[in-house]
């Protein structure tokens, strides 16, 4: 962040909620790093469950954290997040972060303040309603409720829109999201990704490999059955609902990790032919976090993956969904694996490095606040 005004300013910072070591933590941890001084404020937060870089940061929960069963159930309460949320005293405050996938745009900041809404998607229950009740595997019941109240979400939603001064969005897809969804301009300044992490090898492995929380809506199926019709090796990292079904599924060519820590993840990125990046993301770090360890990427030609994937130079693109897609960029990248040079990619994963996001998202605060110091 540059010296400006704004970096004498009180600032806040506000998430949806700190339960899960996720991207969006991710970049949580780096507007601790830009404020330090700065409160974290957010609806309920598992402290066993944040990522090392914000330990000892000054985290406030609303009310919901006493909430019985918050933290096992903390999805039951969706209804109780907007008033959390509106509940959390900004006052005293002169620059605003909302960090916001869902609720933590609709902060209502202290008259005069600055509210900058860092927007990783327009709240997508109420916006991509049928993705949504698949990602989640909801049964029959929920399926049938939930839409009722989702309607009066989406009027929350669209209601508090302008609560933020200005959207940044995490990609061009975001980007037209905002501007389709709320009817408003936004900027685009992508995620950090933490290049320091990864190292490239020498040489690689004969096997490919997947990073991913293991949704139905990531899409992992269609890398375990192309793997599979091809006798290819696959090493698949992370956990979720649907990893009983895709174990069901493999063939004995892909082997299921489980979670890793982030050194033993960074190793097998160094080490794979390939990361293969099935589904469509609204950024994806994954992919960039690949090509930082100096390896290239296969993924599906949709979401952010149009802004982190350079077909030919950084990896390959697939334009279906299908297994048989999928299979053809395999066999591509059987045939092309040696040609990608591994300090070429490393180059271009530090494009997207965290030290060029905290220079870009401080600037463009630093403009802001002084704009609007200006009158």
């Amino acid at each position: 962040m540059t010296d400006k005004a704004s970096l004498r300013a009180k600032a806040a910072i506000v998430h949806d909620y700190l339960n899960q070591r996720g991207g969006a933590e991710r970049v949580v941890a780096v507007f601790h790093e830009i404020y330090p001084d700065a409160p974290i404020f957010t609806s309920i937060v598992d402290y066993g469950n944040i990522w090392k870089e914000m330990e000892g940061a000054d985290i406030r929960p609303t009310w919901m954290q006493r909430l019985p069963g918050i933290m096992r159930h903390f999805k039951k309460y969706l209804p109780f997040y907007p008033g959390a949320i509106e509940s959390i005293d900004l006052s005293g405050y002169d620059i605003v972060i909302s960090s916001s996938s869902a609720f933590a745009k609709g902060a209502l900041k202290a008259g005069g303040a600055l509210h900058i809404c860092y927007c990783y998607t327009p709240m997508r229950f109420v916006w991509d309603t049928e993705r949504y009740l698949e990602k989640e595997g909801m049964g029959l019941a929920a399926r049938t409720l939930l839409p009722f109240f989702l309607r009066r979400l989406k009027a929350w939603d669209l209601r508090t829109k302008t609560r933020p001064d200005y959207y940044i969005a995490i990609s061009t897809a975001v980007k037209r999201r905002i501007e389709e969804f709320y009817g408003l301009p936004a900027a685009v300044i992508f995620p950090p990704v933490d290049c320091g992490r990864f190292k490239p090898g020498k040489g690689f492995e004969d096997f490919y490999l997947i990073v991913s929380r293991l949704n139905a809506y990531k899409r992992i199926e269609l890398a375990v059955e192309a793997a599979g019709r091809l006798g290819v090796a696959l090493k698949v990292v992370g956990d979720g609902p649907y990893k009983e079904a895709l174990v069901r599924m493999a063939k004995p060519n892909v082997e299921f990790l489980g979670r890793l820590d982030d050194a033993a993840v960074a190793r097998l990125y160094a080490r794979c032919k390939a990361l293969i990046f099935p589904g469509a993301e609204d950024f994806g770090i994954v992919p960039l976090e690949a090509n930082a360890a100096g390896r290239p990427v296969i993924a599906y030609k949709d979401g952010g993956a149009l802004n982190t994937v350079v077909d030919g130079a950084t990896g390959y693109f697939f334009d279906r969904p299908t297994p048989e897609a999928l299979m053809e960029a395999i066999e591509r990248m059987e045939a092309g694996a040696g040609r990608f040079d591994p300090e070429r990619l490393r180059a271009h994963a530090l494009r997207f490095d965290r030290k060029v996001f905290v220079e870009k998202f401080g600037a463009f605060v630093d403009e802001k606040y002084a704009e609007m110091k200006r009158g």
